[in-house]
């Protein structure tokens, strides 16, 4: 079964850690992103991990390599478990941070940004066939030594089909009935767990709901 990441997209460590404390028993992964972050640095972090959670520090670094590799090193010194950083950086970049872990002798994963499930064709006129942009994107990450990476469930098959080592990790993960907010390419839990997504970073049609454990509940059973 694909591992539900839950998104805590908050702007407060409390109201992070109190949908935190709900969802303990019933998943093992929560997504600390750039707005909880910026509000609340690593504290947050070091509290979910004594919580128990695995934590997707999801920063999406793209920076010149010898930044991007002190970043990661800092990730690494919070003991998250998977880092995220935009395959668009470059090789040297990718390498510098897969080096970084390399030498911290680290269990964390590093995730590749392929494009964003907000983005569509119109947002990139230059390129013919944003699919096969998404695939070079994709055989850059395994060549460089990336864990996974991130990208819709509807490139997943693909990925998949071509790079069978690599971890894929599917966003804009939208229930049948709900809306797709600022999303474009989405599909739901169930979708993308049969095109072959690894991890599912779900937010909103849990931590939005007026039911959170009833609605992570629904999404279980949906995958079982």
């Amino acid at each position: 079964m694909s591992k539900i990441i839950v998104a805590l997209d908050y702007n407060s460590k409390d109201t992070a850690l109190s949908m935190a404390k709900q969802l303990k028993n019933y998943v093992q992964w929560v997504k600390v992103g750039l707005e909880l972050f910026t509000y609340e640095g690593p504290k947050v972090i070091h509290e979910l991990k004594n919580l128990g959670f695995n934590v997707m520090l999801d920063l999406k670094l793209f920076d010149i390599p010898n930044t991007v590799a002190r970043a990661v090193k800092a990730a690494l010194s919070l003991n998250v478990d998977i880092i995220t950083l935009h395959i668009l950086g470059g090789e040297d970049m990718c390498k510098a941070a897969v080096k970084e872990a390399q030498n911290a002798n680290s269990n964390c994963l590093l995730f590749g940004i392929t494009l964003l499930t907000s983005s569509t064709s119109k947002d990139w006129p230059h390129i013919q066939s944003t699919q096969d942009f998404i695939l070079n994107l994709a055989a850059n990450a395994h060549n460089w030594g990336l864990n996974g990476v991130v990208s819709s469930g509807q490139d997943t098959k693909k990925i998949k089909n071509n790079y069978k080592k690599l971890a894929c990790l599917t966003p804009g993960i939208r229930m049948p009935d709900s809306q797709k907010n600022d999303q474009k390419r989405t599909v739901s839990p169930k979708e993308a767990q049969e095109l072959g997504s690894d991890f599912l970073v779900i937010g909103r049609p849990i931590t939005h709901h007026e039911k959170p454990i009833q609605a992570l509940e629904n999404i279980i059973t949906m995958l079982s």
